[in-house]
């Protein structure tokens, strides 16, 4: 279980959620937790109304919304393999973050 972050409404985060047939989401919010519960309500991204039961399984903070839109399309164009490279190395606590520039 990911446990919950304090929030800072001026900080964004890009966040991939799993659900349990292991399907893969990338998303930005400034609420991870909260935007996951969205998320297994059916609401907000066309992916995520028809497979629920997602969780949180990464998420990276970023000052302002550019950064994290940035991050959030880089990460999307990954196959599937780099993605749960950067799932596995948020789970053992190392640096996910790259300079995007």
């Amino acid at each position: 279980m990911v446990e919950r972050l304090m929030y800072n409404i001026k900080m964004f985060f890009v966040y991939i959620i799993k659900n349990s047939i292991g399907k893969l989401y990338v998303g930005v919010s400034k609420n991870p937790d909260e935007r996951v519960l969205y998320h297994n309500k059916k609401q907000g991204a066309k992916f995520t109304k028809y497979k629920s039961d997602f969780s949180v399984v990464f998420s990276e903070k970023y000052q302002t919304l550019k950064e994290a839109l940035e991050r959030e399309i880089q990460i999307k164009k990954w196959r599937r393999e780099k993605k749960e490279f950067l799932i596995n190395k948020y789970k053992l606590g190392l640096e996910t973050k790259i300079n995007i520039q």
